[in-house]
């Protein structure tokens, strides 16, 4: 792949180079100090096609987070992984249709991880699949979360999954995990227009839902599992056999 690391620090710059290198993958690398000569480089009919973009967020002049929404103008943008010394720029980065977030100092396996998806997006969107639409958000019904002291709303627009385990439920977003002290199936009952049950422990939220995919041995043996592929959310999650048929109509609806 053609990947161009986009950063205002040398420092910075000069590691994820070496850290491609590592990679032992024979990628291209180009780098850029800042979004105008990033989108010079991008622009430039003599260069070869950038597949990736590694692009800090905190840049002088144009961020990253900017630089990002004018690549969305594209014909055929390329993939997105947001390198960042912060994390309070996750759920934009997300809404943005970001391949992956990684945060300094970058581990070599994350990297790795981080340019697996991004090649996956890339070659869906040169292959002319849709790519997923960032997840409306609206106001409205939220869950409140008590943690540390402290009250927290969280609007269930923001919700990918809720999972229950041991006696609390893991409620999941795309910038963060909260611990909720409720029952699952009450949340269900509760919300029957927004989460899904895809297992006995797991709710997800229906316009979250991306694939249902079949995991295992081939299909009709004993070994058959499923799972399901949510919107920003690399890790597929379990689907139980007796919920396949409902997860299909809700793809479908």
């Amino acid at each position: 792949m053609h990947i161009l690391i986009v950063d205002d620090e040398a420092l910075a710059r000069s590691r994820l180079r070496r850290l491609l290198d590592d990679c032992r993958a024979g990628h291209q690398v180009s780098e850029a100090r800042h979004a105008g000569e990033a989108l010079a480089l991008l622009a430039d009919p003599a260069a070869h096609p950038v597949d990736v973009l590694l692009l800090d967020i905190r840049m002088p002049g144009m961020d990253g987070l900017a630089l990002a929404h004018e690549l969305q103008r594209l014909a055929e943008p390329p993939a997105i992984v947001f390198v960042t010394a912060h994390t309070d720029h996750a759920l934009d980065a997300f809404e943005l249709d970001a391949a992956d977030y990684l945060t300094k100092p970058v581990r070599l396996e994350r990297l790795q991880q981080a340019l697996a998806k991004a090649q996956r997006a890339r070659a869906l969107a040169i292959g002319g699949a849709p790519a997923s639409a960032p997840l409306p958000l609206h106001d409205g019904e939220a869950l409140l979360i008590h943690e540390r002291g402290r009250t927290e709303r969280v609007p269930l627009a923001e919700v990918l999954y809720l999972r229950a385990e041991l006696k609390y439920v893991t409620v999941r977003t795309l910038s963060r995990s909260y611990i909720l002290d409720d029952a699952l199936t009450e949340l269900e009952a509760r919300h029957p227009e927004h989460f899904l049950r895809i297992h006995r422990s797991t709710l997800v939220a229906r316009r979250a839902l991306r694939a249902l995919i079949r995991e295992g041995s081939a299909e009709g043996s004993e070994g058959e599992s499923w799972a399901v592929r949510l919107h920003g959310l690399a890790q597929p999650l379990p689907v139980s056999r007796r919920q396949v048929t409902a997860v299909r109509e809700a793809l479908s609806g």
